[in-house]
């Protein structure tokens, strides 16, 4: 069996919890936030889940089976 290396850039934009879910941080949060809520701003905070067909993709990146 061929065992894959880590992609790293994978490993800084992703988690993986103990349950198997992927997290990722939202999108749009480097600059022109001026205009943006409150609301969005401390949403943006949290990790957001990945659906389903992309978090396969980013397990096979991640060397997870």
């Amino acid at each position: 069996m061929i065992i894959m290396k880590t992609r790293k850039a994978i490993t800084k934009r992703f988690k993986i919890t103990k349950t198997g879910k992927i997290l990722r941080r939202p999108v749009g949060q480097n600059h022109l936030r001026a205009k943006k809520s409150g609301k969005q701003k401390r949403q943006s905070r949290k990790w957001v889940v990945v659906s389903k067909p992309e978090s396969k993709k980013i397990k096979k990146l991640y060397g997870k089976s």
